[in-house]
């Protein structure tokens, strides 16, 4: 059956969600709460210090073949897996809670020790471990493999955050909501300039000049200030027994060729979790990142006195945005990173990808995702959940996609990449909460019904379901037509050849 969105069914779906957060409890987190399996109406109160590391030159190392091909894609992925494994032996030497590593970007909380007394002590031990994390990877290349050093930028923010269950059975994490997580998270990708990068409450705890908010992220630590983080927090571990260890490790148990294969459509049938170096998966797909505009403010906004409403929007959103992409489309989610929603769809076959079909598919379930969203919003609304001005950012962009699990056995990480999951990335950052932008290849490559949609500036505001079935069905688009004959009950022939004529010709007058 071809893909679709129905109005009804997409709001049964939040309903549902609605209720599993109708009552929501929080509390504070103390020693030894788990954080591995949050309930989904429950979120802890932690002070913690974040720390973000974005790994700078990932981009190159995608770029460094002509074409987006296997090489590149292999290379890629060795170069993260090497620096995963030795990232992962340092968080676990420091007791530091790996969040996330999302490709090359990293996301890690100090919380130990605990209490409002010891922030400075948590920061100074973040700038330490950060400095660990950078000396250590500008050590862990491969030159027989061609995989440079990693360059490395870090941000690091103290604060309180919400935190809750992020994902699903089988693929559980904490996720942290609120400004220290985000602010870390800006320091570490707004930039080029290697470095540690703190906010100025990051500062103010250990002592340091503040500097106005723009200065933060191109003021780096200098080694002086570094290293007295370093004597402060005295690790106890060094760059020299780790690199060693990592080595040790690697010879006793190599990474392994990276072995690829095709996936079968659709995607939301892809089992990641049997997913390993050599039993990756490669193909052309869309890549999608759906993005909750302005919900950092949100959460400020409601820290304070009303928090339950900030799990219930997280939790009702993301549901309904990712059961658009897998159940509606057919595709598969990679992950939740925030606020953020990254998966992947295919159309064609276990041999080849109908580029035109996937594009086309492509933006229209941007458009059920928008569609989704304002429902969403509106029976948040209904149900007396404040939404304040949130928006929904999305972008999407096609090319061959490599998809696997990363890191160390048993604590393997997914991963999908390719130039395609950067430029959709790279799409999604260009809208405000009313945008969809479609990447130059998906717009080169697709039909001309999607580039009449789009316009040539690529990006376009307020498409809903309705109004991309519209435009491109007026256009003769297949995937839009089939989708309309599809869903019309089809009593009679005749019935069957009215729902495949097309509507009148799209016009944004």
């Amino acid at each position: 059956m071809a893909n679709n969105w129905k109005h009804d069914r997409a709001k049964a779906a939040i309903d549902r969600k609605l209720k599993d957060v109708e009552t929501v409890e929080i509390v504070d987190y103390k020693r030894d709460m788990s954080l591995e399996s949050i309930p989904t109406n429950k979120a802890y109160r932690m002070d913690a210090v974040h720390l973000y590391v974005d790994i700078l030159n990932f981009e190159g190392i995608l770029s460094s073949t002509e074409v987006d091909g296997i090489t590149s894609h292999k290379r890629a992925l060795r170069f993260l897996n090497l620096h995963q494994r030795a990232v992962h032996r340092i968080l676990r030497k420091t007791n530091t809670r790996r969040v996330d590593f999302h490709n090359q970007r990293l996301h890690a909380v100090v919380a130990k020790p605990y209490g409002d007394d010891d922030e400075a002590t948590r920061v100074n031990r973040a700038v330490a471990i950060a400095k660990l994390v950078v000396d250590v990877l500008a050590e862990t290349g491969d030159d027989d493999e061609h995989i440079p050093d990693a360059e490395v930028r870090v941000g690091i923010d103290t604060g309180r955050a919400l935190v809750v269950n992020n994902g699903r059975s089988g693929y559980r994490e904490p996720l942290f909501l609120g400004q220290p997580a985000n602010m870390a998270a800006k320091l570490a990708s707004n930039g080029t300039q290697v470095g540690i990068f703190l906010t100025n409450e990051a500062r103010r705890a250990i002592g340091l000049d503040e500097f106005d908010e723009d200065e933060t992220a191109t003021t780096a630590l200098t080694a002086d200030e570094i290293a007295q983080c370093e004597e402060a927090a005295d690790l106890e571990v060094s760059k020299s027994t780790v690199i060693d260890e990592w080595r040790k490790d690697n010879d006793a148990n190599p990474i392994g060729s990276f072995v690829f294969s095709r996936a079968t459509p659709p995607l939301r049938d892809l089992d990641i979790a049997v997913l390993t170096p050599g039993n990756s998966r490669r193909m052309e797909t869309v890549s999608v990142y759906a993005d909750i505009d302005n919900f950092t403010a949100y959460v400020d906004a409601h820290l304070d006195d009303n928090r339950e409403d900030i799990v219930r929007c997280l939790h009702v959103i993301r549901a309904e945005l990712d059961r658009v992409l897998s159940a509606d489309f057919g595709g598969r989610r990679i992950r939740f990173i925030g606020d953020c929603v990254h998966g992947h769809l295919l159309d064609g076959t276990a041999q080849a990808t109908d580029v035109e079909a996937t594009v086309s598919t492509g933006a229209i379930c941007a458009g059920a995702l928008r569609s989704s969203f304002e429902l969403a919003l509106e029976r948040l609304g209904d149900n007396g959940v404040a939404v304040d001005d949130l928006g929904l950012a999305i972008g999407f962009e096609i090319g061959p996609t490599a998809i696997t699990r990363l890191g160390m056995q048993g604590s393997r990480v997914r991963c999908a990449i390719g130039r395609t999951v950067v430029g959709a990335e790279n799409q999604q950052k260009r809208c405000d909460g009313t945008d969809t932008a479609i990447g130059k290849s998906a717009y080169d490559t697709g039909p001309a019904s999607v580039r009449t949609l789009f316009g040539s500036g690529r990006l376009q505001s307020g498409l809903t379901y309705d109004v991309v079935m519209e435009s491109l069905e007026a256009d003769g688009n297949k995937a839009a037509k089939a989708i309309r004959a599809s869903s019309v009950v089809l009593g009679t022939p005749a019935v069957a050849r009215a729902a495949a004529t097309p509507f009148r010709p799209y016009s944004k007058g």
